[in-house]
């Protein structure tokens, strides 16, 4: 039974690790390719700083890192809005309000 156990906290850990990996290779690529389109697209060796204000040049990054955002929450699953914390408050409250009986 134990066996068994330590089984499958290895499998769990083994999945997290993965989609760890996959997200902090996701986010290099980001780094590395929008890098590059942007000093490309800018055509930053003939016009220097000049082209930068071009809002072109900022889609590709935008749109790639909304989703790179997504891949974040799905991986690191951070619950933003309702936190640890929102409910431990959030139960104190309604067992000092004593309306318990409310809710069920």
């Amino acid at each position: 039974m134990e066996n068994l156990e330590r089984q499958t906290k290895y499998r769990r850990a083994k999945k997290r690790v993965q989609e760890e990996k996959g997200f902090y290779s996701h986010f290099t690529a980001y780094v590395i390719v929008n890098v590059f389109l942007l000093l490309i697209n800018s055509d930053f060796i003939d016009e220097g700083f000049n082209n930068w204000l071009n809002w072109n040049l900022y889609i590709t990054p935008f749109f790639w890192g909304i989703g790179l955002f997504f891949h974040w929450v799905k991986v690191f699953n951070p619950n933003i809005i309702f936190s640890k914390q929102w409910e431990e408050r959030k139960i104190k409250e309604i067992i000092r309000k004593g309306n318990t009986t409310d809710y069920f």
